[in-house]
């Protein structure tokens, strides 16, 4: 009986492991692989599977790389084999229980992700943790290449991209180097350098398979009787690690004639030519290189060239020209060099993905034009260099890369501690650049003595909202569903959101509402027409008084109203977050597999949270500055402008600080992650009803601007028809591409009716 017992035991273990092993296995998997099919279960219940799953991922991590994966329960039961879910699936997904396990690669990452699904956190796609580059694809592994090796390529050279590098670039590197080699061969002691520029002059005609080499004479003489042999990497290295090296002493019969002195550098710097290549030829170069570098790298899908003139400035042109050795493709490169440059191709569409130190190349880019703004909006306050319609550009430019490094700073703060951190990062910074431009146009409207800045704050106001609940939907409906036939998300999730979009615009607009409802109609320009014998009265500007002249309506009625209103809508906000973080949090579901979220554990992370607090209160700080410098000029666009104000407020100035948040919701969408697509822009109009607009009303209680909380009947009826159009979209819990084109069409719509709207009274 007793020796029954162990046998007993680990039979329950094998069945133990066995299960285990089976419930940790991807739902798409159980299936045999040749029975696989898209059917529409699978889009339902493995709603993120996008091509990053694919990717090989390294045993030694914990987490495997991939997007939010869903998993339908309904009730107790799972559904281990997605292509046999009933067809009834939408039943199932909206009255079941949908939970959502996030695999990633490391904790933090695993923390972003779980963010992203909180309701009130920013969405952000981008990575707060250092990829390992092992694990990348072949495609992102090209994009960080060095260019210093040779690799086998069949393809032809002659493409496109190589072509616009020799209109672009390769034509004047070319003629300076051959300047610069007639310059040496004029000094006559520079004369091998001189051949080196010729050489190099015939290589940046056409660089593309071509390699150059570092060399010795000593490797030659070496070569000759080993033509085989492998080549050396470091020839400063070479005496310790090559067994070529070691095996001269034990064979007479391959001792070269050389001693190993010879394997250390040339007396470089006890020639006469080296002063003269490096005061006379040397710098000329630079300036062409540092030129062609900079051009290549801002135009960033030529980033190889950029890479080349680096390497080519760094390394080869302060090598002794002697060892510098061009070879062709097909040669044979023998044992005497090391390769220094090797390009093959001049331009990648993929270096869109580039990213330094986790900041997207774009953003790199854009950041110097916030120093260039500054600079020509306050050193030239008069405008004799430089006009109010160009500061005004680059100022509303400069806000793009600021809001990207905001974002980039809230996600890593949030990534790498507790909730209440995260929330308080969130609340803080998640409005900042809206409310930094809303607030100084307000004082600057304050200090000219105008209505003009308010009524731009109330349509960019209006056309944030109107970008939210139409333009970002629409635009990740297209581009996701132009990837994938048909998308789903979770309803439940996204009717919390339409059901606050309903209460903050309902709650925004409902002084508007009273004041056309008990508002005195005041018309000017009042004249008596004739007509058939009769009297009429012909009557041009007609509004409601709704100004402090009307003391009675206002002071006594709408101005309370207007304080119950922002008291009102950050409650309904908070409530929204105890309902969907603590009380309903099953919505979501987020399971993170087999990880702990406390700890790091070797991840690396791109900002620590020091670093990302320094960087968010400093672009806060910028920010400031260039919303500054747009409201300063702003009066000339309007004034010279033929444009609405209207169309500017709900275009240019609504939508630029967006660009960051619509980038994010169309990456969200080609995973096949439409749900943190809908919830980029509803998040948004959610916090502009609920967290900004009270927050203006709080501004102006204690520093009167003129804020009224009163809007055209264009702007109410704009946001009402767009709320009811997306809670209808939403309602089904699918999307395609034609309703996105729907969101879309009905947005520019809109802003053909803003566009060809009067510009506001007084303005």
């Amino acid at each position: 009986m007793s020796s029954s017992i162990p046998a007993v035991s680990v039979d329950v273990e094998r069945r133990r492991r066995r299960s285990t092993a089976d419930s940790q296995e991807p739902p798409w998997d159980h299936e045999p692989r040749g029975q696989r099919r898209g059917s529409l279960c699978d889009r339902l219940c493995v709603g993120s599977l996008h091509p990053e799953l694919m990717e090989t991922v390294s045993p030694a991590l914990s987490y495997q790389q991939s997007q939010a994966t869903s998993k339908c329960l309904s009730g107790q039961r799972r559904y281990s084999s997605p292509s046999r879910c009933p067809h009834g699936s939408t039943e199932m997904w909206d009255d079941g229980t949908c939970k959502t396990t996030i695999r990633a690669e490391n904790e933090v990452e695993a923390h972003k992700q779980v963010n992203n699904y909180r309701f009130g956190f920013r969405k952000w796609k981008s990575h707060v943790t250092e990829r390992p580059f092992e694990d990348r694809s072949d495609i992102v592994k090209e994009l960080y290449s060095e260019l210093n090796f040779v690799k086998p390529y069949t393809g032809s050279l002659v493409t496109c991209g190589n072509i616009i590098y020799v209109l672009l670039f390769a034509w004047w590197i070319s003629l300076m180097y051959m300047l610069v080699s007639l310059l040496m061969f004029l000094t006559v002691i520079g004369v091998p350098y001189g051949k080196l520029c010729l050489k190099l002059s015939y290589y940046f005609l056409w660089p593309f398979g071509k390699s150059i080499q570092k060399g010795t004479s000593m490797m030659k003489k070496c070569c000759v009787k080993f033509p085989n042999c492998e080549a050396i990497p470091e020839v400063d290295e070479v005496k310790e690690t090559s067994p070529l090296l070691k095996s001269f002493s034990a064979d007479p019969l391959t001792q070269c004639t050389q001693s190993p002195q010879d394997f250390e550098r040339p007396q470089y710097w006890r020639r006469m030519s080296t002063y003269v290549w490096l005061f006379l030829g040397y710098p000329p170069l630079c300036v062409v290189h540092i030129l062609a570098c900079l051009i290549s790298w801002m135009l960033v899908f030529t980033i190889p060239v950029a890479k080349m003139n680096v390497r080519t400035m760094a390394s080869i042109l302060v090598l002794s020209p002697e060892e510098v050795h061009i070879t062709f493709p097909g040669r044979n490169q023998g044992c005497e060099t090391k390769t220094l440059l090797c390009c093959y191709h001049a331009f990648n569409w993929y270096y869109y993905k580039y990213a330094v130190d986790g900041i997207n190349v774009f953003a790199v880019n854009l950041l110097p034009l916030v120093i260039i703004t500054l600079v020509i909006g306050y050193a030239d306050e008069e405008n004799r260099f430089v006009s109010s319609e160009v500061k005004f550009v680059c100022a509303i430019s400069s806000i793009m890369p600021l809001s990207y490094y905001i974002g980039m700073g809230i996600a890593s703060i949030s990534a790498q501690s507790n909730f209440a951190v995260g929330a308080v990062v969130n609340a803080t910074f998640g409005s900042i650049i809206e409310l930094t431009f809303y607030i100084t146009a307000l004082l600057q409207g304050h200090h000219a003595g105008t209505k003009c800045y308010e009524e731009i704050v109330k349509s960019a106001l209006t056309g944030t909202l109107l970008g939210c609940i139409l333009f970002i939907p629409g635009m990740c409906m297209i581009v996701g569903g132009c990837r994938h036939q048909e998308q789903r998300f979770n309803s439940r999730s996204a009717g919390v959101s339409s059901a606050l979009l309903f209460i903050s615009v309902g709650g925004v607009f409902t002084p508007t509402l009273f004041s056309k409802a008990y508002g005195n109609l005041v018309c000017d320009n009042c004249s008596n027409i004739g007509i058939n014998g009769s009297d009429s009265l012909a009557c041009k500007d007609c509004h409601y008084d709704l100004s402090e002249n009307n003391y009675s309506l206002f002071h006594s009625h709408i101005e309370p109203l207007v304080y119950t209103v922002s008291i009102l809508l950050p409650v309904a906000y908070l409530t929204g977050l105890i309902f969907t973080l603590k009380t309903h949090s099953h919505i979501y579901d987020i399971h993170i597999s087999g990880c702990q979220v406390s700890g790091h554990h070797g991840a690396v992370v791109h900002w620590s949270r020091w670093r990302a607090l320094l960087i968010l209160i400093v672009a806060t700080l910028l920010m400031s500055a260039c919303a500054d410098l747009v409201t300063e000029h702003l009066k000339p666009i309007l004034v010279n402008s033929s444009v609405s104000q209207y169309f500017i407020g709900v275009t240019v100035l609504a939508m630029v600080p967006e660009i960051p948040e619509v980038v994010n919701g169309i990456q969200f969408a080609l995973q096949n992650n439409m749900s943190l697509s809908l919830e980029v822009g509803s998040c948004l109009a959610v916090q502009v009803c609920m967290l900004q607009i009270p927050l203006l009303i709080l501004f102006n209680a204690f520093y009167d601007v003129g804020f009224v909380l009163i809007f055209s009947d264009l702007h109410l009826w704009s946001s009402i028809f767009s709320v009811i159009l997306v809670n209808y979209i939403f309602m089904d819990g699918k999307s395609d591409y034609f309703q996105g084109t729907a969101l879309v069409a009905v947005y520019l719509i809109l802003l053909a009716l803003y566009f060809f709207a009067p510009s506001p009274a007084g303005c």
